[in-house]
Parts: structure tokens; C-alpha cells; sequence
């Protein structure tokens, strides 16, 4: 009976997300593993730290079709290959997986295209590559203006009835076309960037429309890339293959400044006797039970870490002094050149 209830009060909590998708109310965003934030990390270690997740409570895996590193050799490594050959030890219905459509690598470019066979063709090798039958939650990574979003949607929804995928959401999707492909058929999660450093769903509209149509949402780098971590020395500098060293707030000025909401989260992290880490994922779950964020990592320890944030209690008076001081603050917290092409598609 002791043993039991120990276990019980360890076991990771779950969360529901749109009608019926429940999943581990931290999930792990994988894509850090062979591309994005430098060098492609060694994959045996990588497919020890998925399953070191799994078994300390994470259930839900995101990847994408697009996330695709190099070896030493000049091999392509694909992220969702990493995944799949990590969970397929364990039972199928005992875990999730979140994998994304629509961005083609094409000669080392990234190029938008959502047509029907397309997806199809991307869903047949993303399959393979799962070592899996079925994907639990298929994303379009990002809208394709050339093709009409109904038009996704209704692949998706023949998709659902066929039985290849069991949900489908919009990764970075403006308030519009979410609600246009909802209509056709009803989104499970929509995925954007937020945290306490980028709090643009909050003002864009996008937070309130999830809970009007009761989507859930996921957000990505929850940790502000690493930021809010308060590891991140502001004099860093990233190296050309980090995404980071494109992004101006992670210029050494902006940094500089954004300086002051790591020492409000390390104050409040003292103060709660938790980590930076926990503090920034705690406020971003506390932000609605209908919210999972995905941080990534290469490290077991810094999982185990993230899991524990799930235990971390902020109350209302704790949020309200939170919002009033980031409220107050003049964050440098822009993701990209407005006039990137990363900038262009987001928010379509």
C-alpha cells in the first residue's frame, strides 16, 4: 500500500487537450537532437536520453519531417528516425507521437507545400521513419499559402477516418485560418512559441481563440531557447549552425537587457526553492489546464528536471505579480528579422 501510493504521487500528471487527447502535461520537443542548436548530438546517446524521458513519465514526443541534421560522414539525420527507433520498445498505446507536414528540405532549403499528395507522400515516410502505423498528432508545420487551408484540413480529416492519424493540429497559424480549417475539421492542439520572454499569444488573440474553441495548446521553447534557464551568459556568443545567432534576442545587447527578467525568475525561483527552469514552465502551465509545453533538451538530467516542474505551484497572487512585472518590462524579445523568411510565414 506504501510502495503504491509512493508511486502514485510520482506518476507524471496528464492533461486533455481539444475533445480527447491526453497526454503527459510535459511533453519533449526532440528537434534539438539533430539540428537547430549546433552540431547533430551522438544518436545512440540521444535515443538513451528519449527513453531515460519516457521512463521518468514524459509521453509525448515532438518531431517534424523537416528536422534533419548531418553526421560527420555526411549522412542525413532525421530526427523522426531518432524517435522512432528510441519508443518502439515500448508498447504502442503507451505513448505519443507529434510529428509535422508541409516544409520540404530541398537542397538544403526549407520550401512551404501543403498540397493533398504531398502530405500523403509525407505522412507515408514519416511512418517508416516512426516505425509506426499510425501518428497520434500530424501537424501542417506551417501554412502554405499557395494551398487553400480547407483544403489541408480536409486531408487531414480523411486521414483521421483512414486511420493514420488520431488527431491534427496547426503549428504557428494565425487566429483566421485556425478558425476557417476548424470548421472543416475541428482542431485537436494548436503550437506556437511562448514563455515569459515571448508573450505574443497573449496579445495576438491566438490564446483567447483556443479557449473559445476549446483547442489545446502547445507551446515550444517554453525555456525562451534556453534563456530562461539563467544559464545563458549575455556575452554568449552561438555558433553559425545554432538558430540562436540569427535571432536578435539573443544579440549580446538584447540579452543585456532582457537581463532582468532572468533575475525576476531567479528571484522568484529562491523564493519557491525550485529552479529557474521550473519557475518559467510553471507559469507557462499555469496559464491554463488545456496547455502543454514541449521544452527540449539533450540532457536526462535537465528533463527530470522539466518534470518536476509540473509540481511547482504558483497561486493567483503569484501570477498577478508576475503579470504586473513582466507587464512593466521593456523585453527585446523579437524571434527574427521582420524581414526574414522565418518572420514571413508565421502567424499565416
Amino acid at each position: 500500500m506504501y510502495l503504491s501510493k509512493i508511486l502514485e504521487e510520482e506518476k507524471m500528471e496528464t492533461r486533455k487537450l481539444g475533445s480527447n487527447f491526453e497526454i503527459s502535461a510535459i511533453g519533449l520537443g526532440c528537434m534539438g537532437m539533430t539540428h537547430g542548436f549546433g552540431d547533430a548530438s551522438d544518436q545512440k546517446e540521444m535515443i538513451e536520453v528519449i527513453r531515460g524521458a519516457y521512463q521518468a513519465g514524459i509521453t509525448m514526443f515532438d518531431t517534424a519531417e523537416c528536422y534533419q541534421g548531418v553526421s560527420e560522414t555526411g549522412e542525413i539525420l532525421y530526427n523522426e528516425d531518432l524517435v522512432g527507433q528510441a519508443l518502439s520498445i515500448y508498447p504502442r498505446d503507451n505513448y505519443q507521437i507529434a510529428t509535422k507536414c508541409g516544409i520540404k528540405v530541398i537542397d538544403g532549403k526549407q520550401v512551404l507545400d501543403a498540397r493533398p499528395e504531398v502530405i500523403r507522400t509525407s505522412l507515408s515516410e514519416s511512418l517508416k521513419r516512426l516505425k509506426t502505423d499510425y501518428v497520434d498528432l500530424y501537424y501542417l508545420h506551417r501554412v502554405d499559402p499557395k494551398t487553400p487551408i480547407e483544403l489541408v484540413a480536409q486531408t487531414m480529416k480523411e486521414l483521421m477516418a483512414e486511420g493514420k492519424i488520431k488527431h491534427w493540429g496547426l503549428s504557428e497559424a494565425g487566429v483566421e485560418t485556425i478558425r476557417k480549417a476548424h470548421a472543416i475539421c475541428p482542431l485537436t492542439v494548436v503550437e506556437s512559441e511562448y514563455s515569459m520572454i515571448f508573450r505574443e499569444p497573449e496579445k495576438n488573440g491566438l490564446l483567447d481563440t483556443l479557449k473559445e474553441l476549446k483547442i489545446g495548446f502547445i507551446p515550444f521553447a517554453p525555456l525562451g531557447k534556453g534563456f530562461l534557464t539563467a544559464t545563458i551568459d549575455p556575452n554568449q556568443t552561438f555558433s553559425k549552425n545554432d538558430t540562436r545567432s540569427k535571432q536578435p534576442r539573443f544579440k549580446k545587447e538584447n540579452m543585456a537587457i532582457n537581463q532582468v527578467l532572468v533575475e525576476l525568475i531567479k528571484k522568484l525561483a529562491k523564493e519557491k526553492q525550485v529552479t529557474p527552469a521550473q519557475i518559467a514552465l510553471a507559469w507557462v502551465m499555469a496559464q491554463g489546464d488545456w496547455i502543454v509545453p514541449i521544452p527540449g533538451s539533450r540532457k536526462l538530467s535537465r528533463i527530470e528536471e522539466n518534470i518536476k516542474a509540473s509540481k511547482v505551484i504558483l497561486d493567483e497572487v503569484d501570477l498577478k505579480n508576475i503579470k504586473r512585472a513582466l507587464d512593466n518590462m521593456d523585453l527585446k524579445a523579437e524571434r527574427w528579422d521582420p524581414n526574414s523568411d522565418n518572420a514571413k510565414r508565421v502567424g499565416k
